[in-house]
């Protein structure tokens, strides 16, 4: 298990996971991955590659997620019909300017935004993989230039 906290592979790694995870994505991933000691470089790659492997699914599966979710558990359907809320109210910029607001929906590193949500978004607009995808990487690629700057200023002051 050493190799995973010791060599780059294995912080490169933990931080492709931790871009994973929502909520924290990438915004949270690039400084976790700096402070690991990966190269910035190395941290942003992780990053975005962590955070766009979900993306994909999401935009696909999330409404037969739902629908299972719904049908096995009363309780997880509260779960659901917020997820589903909350994506609604960030759908509007979405839905006015299509391609270029869910891009900028993804791009902004604040909390309630992200690749998650923005493929949620997607979704629950009946939006294609193949339209919806592009918007979600350039998206994220964004997101990543906003953090790492953020990210390299904070390092450098140190």
């Amino acid at each position: 298990m050493n190799w995973l906290m010791d060599t780059t592979g294995g912080n490169f790694l933990l931080t492709l996971l931790v871009a994973m995870v929502p909520v924290v994505e990438l915004r949270g991933a690039i400084p976790f991955g700096v402070a690991l000691g990966l190269p910035i470089p190395l941290s942003v790659i992780a990053s975005i590659i962590g955070n766009l492997i979900p993306t994909p699914f999401i935009i696909v599966y999330v409404r037969r997620i739902f629908q299972f979710l719904r049908r096995i558990n009363r309780k997880l359907n509260g779960l659901v019909t917020r997820l589903e809320d909350r994506a609604h109210l960030k759908s509007a910029s979405v839905e006015k300017y299509g391609m270029v607001g869910l891009c900028i929906l993804v791009a902004i590193p604040l909390p309630g935004t992200g690749a998650w949500t923005g493929s949620l978004v997607a979704a629950l607009l009946d939006m294609r993989l193949k339209r919806a995808m592009p918007a979600v990487i350039v998206g994220v690629c964004i997101a990543a230039v906003i953090v790492t700057t953020i990210t390299y200023g904070v390092t450098a002051l140190i």
